[in-house]
């Protein structure tokens, strides 16, 4: 090697390496003292677009469970008011069932017609003041189907068999089948969004041989899911509490009939960090008050004999719409509760994925800072050392 005085290659090399150690041993500090692997784009260009993009889909998880967990305190308050109402109207039967017995006079009558008179009055007032976060819960909550038959013309369940009907982020608007004879298809549409179901083999037939009926005292599902409907469709049944009588359902019954959807306050979840239906749950609660169309007990009295008897079977109805609110309220809870079942546990394991990513292995980095500190110590020493190689020429002119 020639040994040169103007330019100390031994001197530049060191250096080169040197800048390349102290840049790795400063890179290794800042993952040691922040934790983490990636804390700028340049440490890992794609690693960084997917941490970020977990990260924002956790905090939509973490406040989706929270959303849930609000969602549920909802349901409870109104199911703890309808649980009063429950009561309420037990208490009612109980006075039309003494008004109905012939040991009591009109004079009597009267004193339990006024009690009935404001226990009615009672659960109005109960459903215009159940309210969660200043929303009224039991005057009609979200987005419900109208039960109007004149009007929703496809739930004369005598003879369309439509007997049940969910809706979930369906937007309110006027709904009309197209239901060709023997095609085994349900077209549904609002003039917007259109969709358009394949019924299959899920559809019996009939004694005569002719295909396209719901079996006799079974029913189906017809779930419209882009357009958040859910279709109950019967078979021939006779009728069994708030449940009416029907014919069944038979391939084309549906077809020009209409379902209409009222708008209303409140009533959709978001559940999932995501837009779309799916990452929502939408909750219907009917007018509950008494002078609503559900219980229907505005004008009911039992200040006569006749009447008295006849409103037995009219709180019994309301005491039956009542139930199945409620169970309703308690399905939507525990969906709830599974819900952020599994949300949490997809919080865990996008967590999990997001560390693998983002977080540094403490102890690879220990060891590579051990090795970049031992390099750089070495390399200042052997700097110094590559400094003093060109005064070896002074001993020449010596």
């Amino acid at each position: 090697m020639p040994l040169r005085v103007n330019t100390n290659i031994p001197s530049v090399n060191i250096r080169r390496v040197l800048k390349i150690n102290n840049r790795d041993l400063g890179n290794r500090i800042e993952r040691l003292s922040s934790g983490l692997r990636i804390n700028r784009a340049a440490d890992d260009v794609a690693g960084l677009s997917v941490s970020e993009g977990m990260r924002a889909e956790i905090n939509g998880l973490t406040q989706a469970v929270r959303n849930a967990e609000h969602a549920t305190n909802l349901i409870q308050t109104a199911e703890g008011a309808l649980n009063e109402v429950n009561a309420i109207l037990i208490r009612m039967r109980e006075l039309a069932v003494q008004s109905s017995s012939g040991t009591v006079n009109n004079s009597n009558r009267e004193s339990l017609n006024a009690e009935y008179t404001q226990l009615i009055n009672e659960i109005d007032r109960i459903g215009e003041v159940t309210s969660y976060n200043n929303q009224v819960l039991l005057t009609g909550f979200g987005n419900v189907v109208s039960n109007d038959p004149t009007v929703s013309t496809a739930l004369a369940s005598p003879t369309t068999g439509v007997v049940g009907v969910q809706v979930s982020g369906a937007t309110a608007g006027t709904y009309r089948f197209i239901d060709e004879d023997s095609d085994r298809e349900i077209t549904l549409g609002n003039g917007v969004a259109t969709q358009t179901i394949d019924l299959g083999s899920a559809l019996d037939t009939d004694e005569a041989g002719v295909p396209g009926i719901v079996a006799t005292g079974s029913s189906i599902m017809a779930n419209f899911d882009r357009l958040g409907i859910q279709l109950t469709l019967s078979g021939v049944q006779a009728a069994e509490g708030i449940n009416p009588a029907t014919d069944g359902y038979r391939d084309g019954d549906l077809n020009a009939e209409d379902l209409v959807i009222d708008s209303g306050t409140g009533g959709t979840f978001q559940v999932g960090p995501r837009d779309g239906a799916v990452h929502r749950i939408e909750l219907n609660i009917a007018d509950m008050r008494a002078s609503g169309v559900v219980l229907n007990l505005g004008s009911s009295t039992i200040a006569n004999q006749p009447t008295a008897q006849t409103t037995i079977s009219a709180v019994d109805l309301a005491i039956q719409n009542v139930a199945q609110q409620r169970g309703d309220l308690g399905a939507y809870q525990n969906r709830l509760a599974f819900n952020i079942g599994a949300n949490e546990n997809t919080i865990e394991n996008i967590t999990a994925s997001e560390s693998s990513i983002r977080d540094a292995d403490i102890v690879a980095e220990v060891s590579s800072f051990t090795r970049s500190q031992i390099l750089v110590q070495s390399g200042t020493a052997l700097l110094a050392q590559a400094n003093v190689l060109p005064q070896n020429a002074l001993s020449l002119l010596g």
